[in-house]
C-alpha cells in the first residue's frame, strides 16, 4: 500500500493538464510541496495552474525537468496511463530509479485519509460527484472533492475543507483506476459498454464494476446503484431512479418556470417540491443519486433544499452558452453513444419544436471502431450533423477507421468538416435553432469562438 514518506518535498506530473491530473497537482501545491509536470498540449486549465504556482512545460525533453525534481529521495513522480511509454520524460525517471506511481494510486492513498465518497459509472459520474460536493460543501457536513470537470461554482476541480472527513472522488472505470479506491459510500451510475481497449467485452467490464462494488467498506459502507443495473454477489443498499419505483427516487416530475420541479423519497426523508438549477431530465436523475449520497452523509433535507436551486452544473456538461429568442448554443463533453443519447433526448423534450444541428468530433479510434452504428443511431436524433475528424488521444490510427463509418449510417443530413470550415462558413451563417457541439477531445477549443460568432 503507497504512502507518502516525510522525505518528500516535490511532486513531478506526467500529463498534468489531465482533469484528474490537474486536480492532485492543486492538492498537493495546497498542501505546500513544490509541484511541476509535462503536458504535450498547454490549455486554459494549465494556464491556471501556471497562475497558481505550479511549473508546467509541454516540451518532451529531459532537460525540462528541474534539477529540484531530479531526485528520487525527495520527489514523487506521478503519470497517468495516457502517457505513451516512448515518452522521453518518463523514461528518465525510470533510468534514474524514480518509484512511478499511477494518478489512481495516488487517488487511492488520498481516499483512504477519510471518508470517501465514490462516484463510478461509464456515464453521469462527473456531474454527479460534483453536485454531491456541493450539497456537502452548502451544508454543516462539508467535504474536500477531486472532481473529474470544473465546477461552475467554485471554478475548479479541487475542493478542500479541513474539518470534514468526507472525500468526494469521481471513480473513473478507465484502466481500472477505481480499483484503488477504498469507498465508505459509493454510487454506480451507468455500466455500459465502453474502454472495451482495456476491457475487451461487456463481461469483463462487469467484472470490473463488480470488483469496486466489494471494495466499500463492508462493516458500515453503502452502495447506491442507478435502477435497473445488475450486480452479482454485491450488497447494494439502495437503489435511485426517476418516477421508476426505485427505492430513493424524483417523483412528481414538472417543468415550473424554465426550471425542473420534483418530489425526493429516500432513505426515510421525503423532500418535496425540490428545484433543480441545472436543465435537462437527465440532470434530474443525477441530482438523485447527489441527493441519495448527501443524505447518507448527514445533509439536513432542508440544507439540500436550499442549495440544489443555486447548482450551475460542470463545465461541457450541458452547458448552455448562449440563449436568445432565436439561437440556443449547448456544449457538451458527450462521447459515448448512450451520453449523446441521453443528452440529445433531454434537449429534445426541452424544446421540442426547435431545429437541432450538432457538432461532434468522435474521440478514439477504437470507441468510433466498437460503436460507429450506435454513434450513427444516437446523432440522428438531431436534424443536422456535422462530424469534424477523430480525437486520437492516446492512440495511433486504425485502418479503415475514419469519421465517415458514422457518416454513411447517419439517417439525417451530415458532413465531414474541419474546423476551419466549422467556424468560417458554418456557424456564421447558423440563424436559428438549437446548435450543439459534443465530444471529449479537442472541440472545448473552439467553444468561445463559437459562442462569440453566434453572440
Amino acid at each position: 500500500m503507497m504512502t507518502l514518506e516525510q522525505n518528500i518535498k516535490n511532486v513531478y506530473f506526467l500529463g498534468i493538464g489531465g482533469i484528474g491530473m490537474s486536480a492532485l497537482a492543486r492538492y498537493f501545491k495546497a498542501k505546500g510541496y513544490r509541484v511541476a509536470g509535462y503536458d504535450r498540449t498547454l490549455s486554459p486549465l494549465t494556464g491556471r495552474m501556471q497562475e497558481e504556482g505550479i511549473e508546467v512545460n509541454d516540451v518532451d525533453e529531459e532537460k525540462e525537468i528541474d534539477l529540484a525534481f531530479q531526485d528520487p529521495l525527495t520527489t514523487l513522480v506521478v503519470y497517468t496511463p495516457a502517457v505513451p511509454v516512448e515518452n522521453r520524460q518518463l523514461n528518465f525517471f525510470k533510468r534514474r530509479g524514480f518509484q512511478l506511481h499511477k494518478r489512481a494510486e495516488v487517488l487511492g492513498m488520498l481516499s483512504r485519509k477519510g471518508k470517501a465518497i465514490c462516484v463510478a459509472g461509464t456515464h453521469g459520474k462527473t456531474t454527479v460527484s460534483t453536485l454531491t460536493a456541493f450539497l456537502l460543501k452548502n451544508s454543516s457536513v462539508g467535504c474536500n472533492a477531486f472532481l473529474g470537470g470544473i465546477s461552475v461554482n467554485f471554478g475548479t476541480n479541487l475542493l478542500l475543507d479541513s474539518r470534514s472527513p468526507y472525500i468526494v472522488i469521481e471513480a473513473d472505470e478507465f484502466d481500472r483506476s477505481f480499483l484503488h479506491l477504498s469507498p465508505e459510500m459509493a454510487v454506480i451510475t451507468a455500466m455500459d459498454e465502453d474502454h472495451l481497449d482495456i476491457y475487451g467485452d461487456r463481461a469483463h467490464l462487469l467484472e470490473a464494476f463488480e470488483a469496486f462494488a466489494r471494495r466499500v467498506n463492508p462493516r458500515e459502507g453503502r452502495l447506491f446503484l442507478k435502477q435497473g443495473l445488475q450486480l452479482k454477489e454485491t450488497r447494494v443498499t439502495a437503489t435511485y431512479g426517476v418516477e421508476c419505483g426505485a427505492d430513493c427516487g424524483a417523483d412528481h416530475l414538472r417543468v415550473e418556470a424554465g426550471h425542473y420541479v420534483f418530489d425526493y423519497r429516500g432513505l426515510g426523508q421525503e423532500i418535496t417540491g425540490l428545484v433543480l438549477g441545472v436543465p435537462g431530465r437527465l440532470n434530474v436523475e443525477n441530482a438523485t443519486a447527489a441527493i441519495t449520497l448527501a443524505l447518507a452523509a448527514g445533509v439536513r433535507p432542508e440544507e439540500i433544499r436550499q442549495a440544489l436551486p443555486a447548482f450551475q452544473g460542470v463545465s461541457r456538461r450541458f452547458q448552455i452558452h448562449v440563449r436568445t429568442e432565436e439561437v440556443i448554443y449547448i456544449d457538451d463533453y458527450a462521447h459515448h453513444p448512450k451520453e449523446i443519447e441521453m443528452t440529445l433526448s433531454s434537449i429534445r423534450e426541452m424544446w421540442p419544436d426547435c431545429p437541432m444541428t450538432v457538432i461532434f468530433q468522435p474521440h478514439l479510434y477504437s470507441r468510433t471502431r466498437d460503436f460507429q452504428s450506435e454513434f450513427a443511431r444516437s446523432l440522428s436524433l438531431a436534424d443536422r450533423v456535422y462530424l469534424l475528424d477523430i480525437y486520437p488521444a492516446r492512440e495511433l490510427p486504425i485502418p479503415g477507421i475514419t469519421a465517415e463509418v458514422i457518416r454513411e449510417r447517419l439517417t439525417v443530413p451530415a458532413d465531414i468538416v474541419s474546423k476551419t470550415v466549422l467556424l468560417e462558413e458554418i456557424v456564421p451563417a447558423f440563424r436559428k435553432g438549437i446548435l450543439v457541439t459534443m465530444g471529449a477531445g479537442d472541440i472545448d477549443r473552439l467553444v468561445p469562438e463559437i459562442k462569440k460568432r453566434l453572440e
